[in-house]
């Protein structure tokens, strides 16, 4: 019998309904990002390297996620890093 991986995700946590639209961001994007609101990196919300979304976006430490979320009245964007 094939071992499956310990942190492979079981299901596509991405397609689920409840969960918000994410997408890696380039270096170019993220530059930007940081530039735009005058910080680095570290002060950015944390995702650690083994959430579920992460494995999903195939992430690395690191990367900065874009999360874009809608209430219905409203979208809302926010920026995770990766960490380890």
């Amino acid at each position: 019998m094939k071992k499956k991986k310990e942190n492979a995700p079981t299901v596509d946590v991405l397609s689920h309904n409840l969960m918000p639209q994410m997408k890696v961001l380039g270096a170019s994007e993220k530059n930007k990002i940081l530039s735009e609101f005058s910080i680095n990196s570290s002060q950015l919300p944390k995702f650690y390297s083994t959430d579920p979304a992460v494995l999903a976006l195939k992430a690395q430490a690191g990367d900065v996620i874009k999360i874009e979320r809608n209430d219905g009245t409203s979208k809302y964007t926010a920026y995770r890093v990766v960490i380890e």
